[in-house]
């Protein structure tokens, strides 16, 4: 009786199996474009405090990279953007 059950469920778990690893994919994806996002947020207000940037750059720039971080961290990412 088990090995039939085996048979007839196989496909289910298999198909179960490839739902939860591209979960694990998206999830390590949508976790690498954050980090980017902050390491970008980083380099950015290190190039204001060397004097890069003037003030007016760096406030749009910032909400740009704040506003992708948000997107990012909601889980839907923005259309079009790679890290």
């Amino acid at each position: 009786m088990f090995l039939l059950d085996d048979i007839l469920l196989s496909p289910i778990k298999g198909l179960a199996m490839i739902c939860q690893k591209v979960h694990e994919a998206a999830q390590e994806d949508l976790q690498q474009q954050e980090k980017a996002v902050l390491d970008q947020i980083a380099e950015l207000y290190q190039q204001f405090e060397t004097a890069g940037i003037d003030e007016v750059t760096f406030g749009s720039r910032e909400n740009a990279l704040l506003d992708r971080l948000d997107a990012l961290r909601e889980g839907r990412g923005l259309p079009g953007e790679g890290p």
